[in-house]
């Protein structure tokens, strides 16, 4: 019995060691690739950026203390928006929140109405407190409570045909955990600029549908059994895709690996995170295959909580984003001709 401890005990002091020589080498291989990043590619960006060399350090994850600057730089600036123009904004919405309960419903600002507008903070202040709960740092009284609210608020006025939906705040935290306020508002407004983003937000059903329809394709060619068994259940993407796509998985996630996520994401585009998903999908293949409806829809909305970077990039990278000869552009491409083509042949005009 004393031998058995007396075993149990030294492969416990082995599983430590072997833990603490694989952090320190983690540890050396971030220092080492912060120096390559700060001296070597962040000075020439544009000439750098899309070198294999690089593309290939891109992919084992940036180092956190040069994270929020390669997603600004990666994510750019088309709306050209300044740190100015967000005091703007920001003050825009402060006025609002000041007179929140103070207007008439029969005002309305560019054309959005203030029932919406006080929907649209409500909201903000319900969904800053679910925010990443357990760092305790975004919830009233934290430090990045009020910048979070700031970002959102400014955003709301900035762009009140979106407004704000549900799942933005995820977003937002992200950014403000990895850059200054202004920067990340900057970030956050041309993140959801970009027409995945846009799509989701709008909720624009149709153009969602052509991302699903999309997404199967690949789903089909690169893990055929679970989608067999996925149609066997008539279980569509959007039971699990929409809230992934909506946080750009920080909520479906641990932080650090949705992090290494939102890198890859910087690096390829709106075609990685639907990689991801598939990803996912390769992880867990065995267990889904044994699940029925209710329990696939119930797993994939709650992942488990040991999911480590390792595995889950392993899966990623076996993931093949091509059909045939195509590539994602080009089956979307498809899918969307497909799809107008279709609403042609129906159009009661052309039948008549």
């Amino acid at each position: 019995m004393v031998a058995e401890a007396k075993k149990r005990e030294i492969k416990e002091a082995h599983k430590r060691k072997r833990i603490m020589k694989e952090r320190f080498k983690q540890e050396e291989n971030i220092a080492n690739a912060m120096v390559i990043w700060i001296n070597e590619i962040l000075p020439n960006w544009e000439v750098m950026r899309s070198t294999r060399r690089v593309r290939e350090l891109w992919w084992q994850g940036l180092p956190p203390s040069v994270r929020g600057k390669v997603w600004s730089l990666a994510v750019g600036n088309e709306l050209n928006i300044t740190p100015e123009l967000y005091e703007i904004f920001l003050s825009r919405a402060k006025e609002r929140w000041k007179s929140f309960g103070e207007t008439s419903a029969d005002n309305d600002t560019e054309g959005v109405s203030v029932a919406d507008r006080e929907a649209s903070l409500e909201l903000i202040k319900l969904d800053i407190s679910r925010t990443f709960p357990s760092l305790f740092i975004f919830q009233k009284g934290g430090p990045y409570h009020d910048v979070l609210h700031s970002v959102l608020g400014a955003y709301t006025c900035y762009r009140p045909d979106v407004g704000y939906v549900q799942g933005m705040s995820f977003i937002a935290a992200v950014l403000i955990l990895n850059l200054e306020e202004a920067d990340a508002f900057i970030a956050f407004a041309n993140l959801l600029n970009k027409p995945c983003q846009l799509a989701f937000f709008r909720v624009d059903h149709s153009m969602m549908l052509k991302y699903f329809a999309t997404f199967e394709v690949f789903f089909e060619e690169n893990l055929s059994k679970l989608f067999l068994h996925f149609k066997s259940y008539s279980l569509t993407p959007d039971i699990y895709l929409i809230d992934w796509i909506f946080t750009l998985y920080s909520k479906s996630l641990p932080l650090d690996l949705a992090c290494r996520v939102w890198d890859v994401f910087c690096r390829d585009g709106e075609e990685f995170l639907f990689r991801t998903g598939l990803g996912i999908l390769r992880l867990y293949e065995d267990i889904l295959l044994q699940m029925d409806f209710i329990h696939i829809a119930q797993f994939l909305t709650k992942l488990p909580e040991d999911i480590t970077s390792e595995k889950l990039f392993s899966c990623i990278a076996a993931i093949q984003m091509q059909n045939s000869t195509k590539k994602w552009t080009q089956v979307f491409a498809s899918v969307l001709k497909d799809i107008k083509e279709g609403e042609k042949n129906t159009s009661p005009a052309l039948k008549s």
